[in-house]
């Protein structure tokens, strides 16, 4: 089942998409380039109508709660509003919290006020930053294989089967999207995909921890080239009283692509940073608090050194004028 449920939401994924783009649906939704793309013409933006159909399969088939897949689809579909019509900024922002409250409210029991809170704005910050880096081809339909991807494992070793296939399936929806996604992309994902993909890697993460089968950081960890691109990027804009929420291109993967590392040679950097932090999560998620901390130091200091790497490099092209 573990096997069938991911190959089953690739193929329905691909198949939904496959027929979009023969069809003349994809022309009512393109992403058509300006300044702050990093690609050169229109791609149909449809990519998360069959991320979430596989998605929602999986879903129902592992028997995640309501909460759950409702929310995520309500999500998807505010979500398509806004690639087709674009909506005020507080009306995404409000039902991404209203999304979050209602998960935590109704599957997330037990917890005190402060925690709740916490929580609350972990699942919007998540929900946000999965559609703040999906910017480049591939990269947040690979991010998704390996993500979750990594909860099926853990929840298959966990013995935790509604874990195990929601991962897997989820895994298999992304896959099914990433064949048309790989540079050169052929259909974007837009935030009919990235949003709802976002929240569910926090609240699957979330759920993980609050059945005990992974520490609080494992999330964290297993997502953490998402994580902590799109934390510093956003912490920086903020210091510098730029307008943070505005579309930009400079994430640290936007300026590797311009850097002339293109979308497949970054990509495949992503991936390889993602698995890495995957298997280092899913070798510790049970070790002891002190082997934990180590764990997240080491972590830690490989993303700093990536991260002035990247910067000293973006340093010189601009010194060189090539910007």
């Amino acid at each position: 089942m573990l096997l069938l449920v991911p190959a089953l939401t690739a193929a329905l994924s691909y198949s939904v998409l496959l027929w979009l783009l023969r069809s003349r649906a994809a022309d009512l939704v393109l992403d058509h380039p300006n300044e702050r793309s990093l690609h050169v013409r229109p791609v149909p933006r449809v990519g998360g109508i069959g991320i979430m159909t596989g998605t929602l399969l999986a879903l129902t088939l592992s028997g995640a709660g309501a909460e759950l897949w409702m929310t995520a689809a309500l999500l998807s579909l505010l979500s398509f509003a806004d690639d087709r019509r674009g909506l005020p900024i507080a009306a995404r922002f409000g039902g991404h919290i209203a999304a979050a409250l209602a998960f935590v409210g109704l599957g997330m029991h037990g917890h005190p006020w402060l925690v709740s809170a916490a929580l609350v704005t972990g699942v919007v910050w998540v929900t946000n930053l999965y559609n703040f880096m999906d910017g480049s081809d591939g990269l947040s339909g690979g991010m998704a294989v390996l993500g979750f991807g990594a909860y099926a494992v853990a929840g298959y070793a966990g013995h935790d089967a509604t874990i195990a296939l929601a991962g897997a399936g989820i895994a298999g929806a992304a896959a099914g999207f990433l064949v048309l996604n790989f540079a050169p992309a052929r259909v974007f994902m837009g935030d009919a995909g990235s949003v709802p993909l976002g929240f569910l890697a926090a609240t699957l993460g979330l759920t993980g921890w609050d059945r005990g089968l992974w520490p609080v950081w494992f999330p964290v960890v297993v997502f953490g080239p998402f994580i902590v691109d799109a934390t510093v990027t956003l912490l920086r804009r903020m210091l510098r009283g730029e307008r943070f929420w505005r579309a930009h291109r400079t994430h640290y993967y936007q300026r590797l692509v311009q850097l002339g590392w293109g979308h497949r040679r970054t990509a495949l950097a992503e991936y390889a940073l993602m698995l890495f932090c995957a298997v280092l999560a899913l070798a510790a998620r049970q070790s002891s608090p002190a082997v934990a901390a180590g764990l997240l130091g080491f972590v830690a200091v490989v993303f700093a050194v990536l991260l002035v790497l990247v910067d000293r490099a973006w340093a010189r092209h601009v010194a060189a004028g090539r910007t």
